[in-house]
């Protein structure tokens, strides 16, 4: 029997994950370069990261039972996403990590899945499109 506590239990349950999407959020709706990919309504887009998170780092198990297989490329590919996207994304997930006060043993498996997820979602090559000058 594996005794190890997840990342989701070490973090304290809910609640910071719950900080952690406020606070992305919060930048998201700030932010010139990536609020036009959301919908102009935040709210399911942050119920479905927090199922999705808390599910992925070791919670229950919610994401899947409402949304099925969470398909990130495949729901990512309507969206332009280069390395400025990335980097913007990134930035906005450390410092919600920061603003969430995750324990510090946990923060590095966190920045580590969000900047490698980032990475995998990039989909564009900005010069081949000529989408930035």
């Amino acid at each position: 029997m594996n005794t190890e506590q997840s990342i989701y239990e070490r973090a304290g349950g809910d609640e910071p994950f719950r900080r952690l999407v406020d606070a992305f959020y919060a930048r998201i709706e700030r932010d010139p370069l990536l609020r036009p990919m959301f919908p102009a309504d935040l709210e399911p887009g942050k119920l479905h990261q927090f199922l999705f998170i808390t599910q992925y780092f070791g919670g229950p198990p919610r994401y899947t039972a409402m949304r099925g297989h969470p398909r990130l490329r495949a729901r990512h590919l309507p969206f332009v996403i280069g390395q400025a996207e990335r980097d913007a994304w990134v930035a906005h997930m450390r410092a919600a990590i920061d603003e969430a006060g995750f324990p510090e043993d946990v923060r590095p498996a966190l920045i580590q899945y969000f900047e490698r997820t980032a990475t995998f979602m990039i989909n564009a090559d900005p010069e081949r499109l000529n989408l930035r000058g």
